[in-house]
């Protein structure tokens, strides 16, 4: 699998869903109750293996997704994952801005970090154009479904999940017991 992503390539569909389906097994024994993939499915293949009730499709600019993966490290010591690019887009032309800030590593791993093979902008490039030209087709299977929810990225993850829960009409807990607190 290292191999396969180091060279900017897509792991086969077969191979995710033997390690899904074992996942999905594992985690139904433990009362799970549902999950999140990143960049998968890219095909209806999902439709066998289980129930779908909602595809959520986290949208992000080109721009932002491209200079995240390019800003990726990975402590060499202690395997924590951490990002330097910090993203700040202004908004024009009716379209709002953006502001995600770096995911900087704690001082003791600052100095170990290294970049993962495959962060290079020509194979970002052409994994994202490989991606999307493969999601379209899901992304209408999963429409035509009554299934999908688009969701715009406005920004990192403080912006972002309070309006993704709001969207999905949840509460997060954490605010629960802040303000009960």
């Amino acid at each position: 699998l290292d191999e396969i992503v180091s060279q900017g390539k897509l792991v086969s569909d077969e191979i995710i869903i033997n390690l899904l389906s074992k996942r999905l097994e594992a985690g139904e024994a433990k009362g799970e109750a549902g999950f999140i993939l990143d960049g998968f499915p890219r095909t209806e293949i999902l439709e066998g293996v289980t129930d779908i009730d909602l595809v959520i499709n986290l949208k992000l600019r080109e721009e932002a997704l491209l200079a995240k993966c390019l800003g990726r490290r990975i402590c060499s010591e202690c395997g924590g994952n951490y990002n330097v690019a910090c993203i700040d887009i202004k908004g024009e032309n009716g379209n709002p801005g953006m502001y995600m800030g770096p995911l900087l590593p704690p001082p003791h791993c600052a100095s170990k970090l290294i970049t993962r093979s495959d962060d290079k902008e020509e194979v970002v490039r052409e994994r994202l154009r490989i991606y999307n030209e493969k999601s379209r087709p899901v992304e209408e299977f999963y429409r035509r479904r009554g299934k999908l929810l688009e969701f715009d990225l406005p920004g990192g993850i403080p912006e972002s999940w309070p309006k993704l829960l709001q969207a999905l009409n949840l509460e997060d807990p954490e605010d629960k017991q802040s303000a009960a607190a």
